[in-house]
């Protein structure tokens, strides 16, 4: 090797996982641990997203994200922080120092949804990059939407949550149905 050849400039990268985690899945767990792969520091921002009606307040979907993250063996040790926003992203992105965003894709379906926010986020904040990575084969069909239905039905969500995130489903819906 050439005694001249430069090694590339190394840069200090944060993403943002952006969502509504209500409630934290398998998942968002696997994307989570695997973006600390691609970034060197990543802010899980917790959305408020009232549209979506969640069934966890802002707070306890905060408070399970980060129980979450302290049970992960696969993300121990990385510099990962849970915020909550109630901004636009591309601001909060901004606001935190961050550079890219990271987003989860368990579909077809999911990806056309995801470019065109991709394309949205490029043209308010030209800086910033997005970055697709696709759910792993265990936790395709997994979504929040589903682990909230099987629970409200009775079903067992151990499978798709885990078993901290399973007792608090439980415990809301035993609430709920009283």
């Amino acid at each position: 090797m050439s005694s001249d050849i430069v090694s590339p400039e190394t840069k200090f990268r944060t993403g943002v996982y952006p969502g509504t985690f209500d409630p934290p899945t398998n998942g968002h767990m696997d994307i989570i641990c695997r973006a600390t792969r691609v970034v060197d520091r990543l802010i899980v921002a917790v959305a408020v997203n009232a549209g979506k009606e969640p069934l966890f307040t802002l707070d306890e979907r905060v408070e399970m994200v980060k129980a979450e993250l302290l049970t992960a063996k696969t993300c121990a040790g990385v510099n990962v922080e849970v915020i909550p926003f109630d901004n636009l992203l591309v601001d909060f992105v901004v606001e935190a120092g961050a550079s890219v965003i990271v987003r989860g894709l368990r579909a077809v379906s999911d990806f056309e949804y995801e470019f065109q926010m991709a394309g949205m986020n490029s043209h308010l904040c030209r800086e910033l990059e997005t970055v697709f990575l696709m759910a792993s084969d265990k936790n395709q069909f997994i979504s929040s939407r589903f682990v909230k239905e099987i629970g409200r039905l009775g079903g067992d969500v151990r499978h798709f949550v885990s078993h901290q995130v399973a007792a608090r489903l439980d415990e809301r819906f035993k609430i709920k149905k009283s």
